[in-house]
């Protein structure tokens, strides 16, 4: 089926035979294929808040649609003194991250109530623990009547400035990279999280190390290294089916059949976790999940950031890697726009970016701010609980 349907959608455009490849000039772009014009289709699929402000200076929001349901949730909350940032790259389904959209802030807000306005590590540790909680709770009340539900899980990036100083906590391989001004005045990436996914050495050491007694626990399948040979990340919210052995699936769901139970979990829902004062140097941050990185290194992205306008450079940056995706198909992104939901994973991910501007003056001083809640790929806009501290 997979095969079949990509050769419908491939059959939808005529190849082109000249593109320009990715280079350190790439960053610089105004080209005509990125802006939109009267001539130029527009993506259905492509949803953004251009520029908003936030407490310490503004922040850029878009999302692209490739499944056939949105498995990307997200979110952006704004504070009189903080901005919080989460980024849900589902799998399996919507579920998992859409549960997380619903209760991880609710989850952090509570800590902080009870810390009497107080963030720390362990209160943004402790919010994700409770949501894998409330999910894993959700799992087993729904689970006789929708088995698969424990196949679903998400991958969980969230950030969180407040008064000056950034928390970052991350499960899975959606991504924050910062960029700040190096020697000679040049923008430089720094990746502030670490990828859980099985393609990375460390993460397979780290598993087999974990497990010494399952020779499976990572398996290369069709190319990819892969945890029990089904998934590459390590770290989740949801995939109960690989964490409890309660809810593993019988044979009738071969994709998710485990051979052996498992005897200990084999993915965890520990983050990943990073703080950091900001300094002067530090100009924006980029949020997102892992579909922009498959097209862009963290440099390209954060001198895309550097040198182009603040209004619409998260919608920039997601076009600029619908344009790499659809390049390496032989293709144009104005063919790409074409290709209807669901089929479109087959070119791309869902992809998710947020960007995340630092202005000092700002930090310095209580810029009056509107406490709001965005959600990505939502049109409407509400109150932040941020109000209650």
């Amino acid at each position: 089926m997979f095969s079949w349907l990509a050769r419908i959608a491939l059959a939808c455009w005529r190849p082109v035979s000249r593109y320009a490849r990715m280079n350190k000039d790439y960053n610089n772009s105004n080209s005509d294929e990125l802006e939109e014009d009267s001539f130029s289709l527009r993506d259905s699929l492509l949803w953004c808040r251009d520029l908003e402000k936030h407490s310490c200076g503004d922040f850029s929001f878009a999302v692209v649609q490739a499944n056939e349901i949105i498995e990307d949730h997200s979110q952006v909350e704004t504070g009189k003194d903080a901005i919080f940032v989460g980024v849900y790259d589902g799998h399996g389904g919507p579920d998992a991250s859409r549960f997380i959209s619903d209760h991880l802030f609710q989850n952090l807000i509570t800590g902080l109530a009870r810390a009497n306005g107080t963030i720390s590590e362990d209160i943004l540790r402790n919010a994700f623990s409770a949501t894998e909680d409330g999910f894993l709770a959700l799992v087993r009340r729904s689970c006789g009547i929708k088995p698969l539900i424990a196949a679903i899980g998400s991958c969980c990036l969230v950030g969180v400035i407040w008064r000056g100083t950034l928390y970052v906590a991350n499960l899975g391989d959606s991504r924050a990279v910062i960029g700040y001004l190096g020697r000679s005045n040049k923008i430089v990436a720094e990746q502030l999280t670490r990828d859980h996914n099985a393609s990375i050495e460390e993460v397979r050491q780290e598993l087999r190390s974990l497990h010494p007694d399952d020779s499976h626990i990572v398996v290369m399948k069709h190319g990819v290294w892969r945890i029990k040979g089904i998934i590459q990340v390590s770290r989740s919210i949801g995939d109960a089916y690989l964490k409890r052995p309660e809810f593993s699936l019988d044979p009738s769901f071969p994709r998710f059949h485990l051979s052996e139970p498992i005897r200990r979990p084999v993915l965890t829902a520990e983050p990943s976790l990073c703080t950091r004062v900001l300094q002067p140097s530090d100009k924006f941050l980029i949020f997102a999940s892992d579909g922009l990185w498959e097209h862009l290194t963290n440099q390209q992205a954060v001198e895309i950031v550097s040198n182009s306008p603040r209004a619409g450079i998260a919608r920039r940056l997601i076009k600029t890697a619908l344009n790499e995706a659809a390049r390496k198909r032989e293709m144009k992104y104005d063919d790409l726009k074409k290709v209807d939901k669901g089929i479109r994973r087959f070119f791309h991910d869902d992809i998710t970016v947020v960007v995340i501007f630092i202005d000092q003056e700002s930090l310095s001083t209580k810029m009056p701010v509107l406490e709001q809640s965005v959600k990505g790929f939502a049109d409407s806009i509400g109150p932040s609980n941020f109000n209650i501290l």
